[in-house]
């Protein structure tokens, strides 16, 4: 499904934690925000090396379930992107002028009409 920016999106995390499938985190804070954005955790890789915020769908007794990367994509309002999967208020989404790929909130995109499929 094909939608287009009407906010624009710049992430405030440079260095997003990447995790892989059965990889072991130290999970800490629930998110807790006006925006409504359930179900993410604040987790710490075990090194201690990175950290960021993690679906708790994909935790299990602290071992991710699936590759996750926490990447949030830089967007402009105007531009078209193409939604991959959408998880807890955020949609991880392919920019369709660039082909870069990352998480923008869900609020900042609205569905193209007649794109529904």
């Amino acid at each position: 499904m094909k939608y287009i920016i009407m906010k624009p999106h710049k992430s405030n995390y440079p260095d997003p934690i990447t995790l892989s499938k059965g990889e072991k985190v130290r999970t800490g804070r629930i998110y807790e925000g006006p925006e409504g954005w359930e179900n993410w955790i604040y987790c710490t890789t075990v090194n201690g090396e990175s950290e960021g915020w993690v679906p708790a769908q994909i935790i299990n007794d602290h071992v991710i379930t699936e590759d996750y990367c926490a990447k949030e994509l830089n967007i402009d309002a105007g531009e078209q992107v193409e939604v991959v999967k959408e998880l807890n208020g955020w949609l991880w989404v392919k920019n369709v002028r660039t082909g870069e790929e990352g998480w923008i909130p869900r609020e900042a995109a609205k569905l193209i009409q007649g794109d529904e499929t």
